[in-house]
């Protein structure tokens, strides 16, 4: 299964349809470049993810943190947690994805002592899975249990996959890690999460500072050091990175005109956007537009 456009609502929270009740978990492989931006896109879920990397080699970002995972390597990824991928070196980089509920890991009576105290820390965002350590090594080894387990959809397949998981939680938490719960981290990637959800909302329209900063209740000076700190730009960069993520599905329309798209996501001048998308993209719109609608 390719995830070639990730949905997420205006806060950045995943909406792609992964799961069903039976099963509350999301399997795939998929192929960074593949997606719809050449990247996957700044977003968070509820549900924790494991990634396995098999092919090539890519970067992750977790809220501020930068993470080069290679070929054999994996990675854990908190609930909650902002995070995106880009493909290092032009590897054409490969992974498999496990999206899963916190509340499946294990059952509901022992979720309360040994799911939620780890999902809940803020000194837990992400994991490096690499193959030094057998418990490393077990994790990564069921993540491709699962992968084929839903490929193969053998009889009682999702007993199976709840004891898979069952391996991959006890060899996470066997380390005793240190939790932390700080009440100033969690108001920080609220406040985050709220300033992106104003872009989200409002992208199409007029912005300037003072409105994502009032979003985020920071002064001007604070929502930039927020950006900075995690997304590594300023917000209005941020904006016009967002709005030109927003033009490619638009450009990929049959009946679109560069200069309509170029408003409609929120440029003023056709000819900026033109600027800005050939910076992002190394091609022009109309480029892009005559290259996407050639096959």
């Amino acid at each position: 299964m390719q995830i070639k456009n990730f949905i997420v609502d205006q806060n950045l929270k995943e909406l792609t349809e992964h799961r069903t009740v039976v099963l509350p978990l999301a399997c795939y492989e998929t192929m960074i470049t593949k997606n719809i931006h050449g990247f996957i896109p700044l977003h968070w879920h509820d549900e924790i993810q494991f990634v396995l990397i098999i092919k090539g080699e890519a970067i992750f970002q977790v809220n501020e943190e930068k993470i080069t995972v290679r070929e054999g390597e994996g990675l854990f990824i908190n609930s909650g947690c902002l995070h995106m991928a880009t493909d290092e070196n032009d590897s054409g980089c490969i992974y498999i994805c496990l999206n899963v509920s916190p509340h499946f890991i294990l059952s509901q009576e022992l979720y309360t002592t040994h799911v939620s105290p780890y999902t809940q820390a803020t000194n837990l965002p992400y994991l490096h899975l690499d193959t030094e350590e057998v418990w490393e090594k077990n994790i990564l080894a069921a993540i491709v249990n699962i992968n084929q387990l839903i490929q193969q959809n053998p009889s009682c397949y999702e007993i199976d996959i709840s004891m898979q998981l069952t391996i991959i939680w006890k060899n996470l938490i066997i380390n005793g890690f240190d939790l932390e719960y700080e009440q100033v981290e969690k108001l920080k990637s609220h406040r985050m999460k709220q300033m992106l959800n104003w872009i989200h909302t409002h992208y199409a329209e007029k912005i300037l500072l003072d409105d994502i900063a009032r979003a985020g209740q920071l002064s001007r000076s604070e929502c930039c050091r927020y950006f900075k700190r995690i997304l590594k730009k300023t917000p209005l960069n941020y904006v016009t990175d967002y709005r030109i993520q927003k033009s490619l599905i638009l450009l990929q329309q049959i009946e679109s005109n560069v200069t309509d798209v170029a408003y409609e996501v929120g440029f003023n001048s056709t000819s900026y956007f033109i600027a800005q998308f050939r910076r992002s993209m190394n091609m022009t719109p109309l480029a892009y537009k005559k290259y996407k609608n050639s096959y």
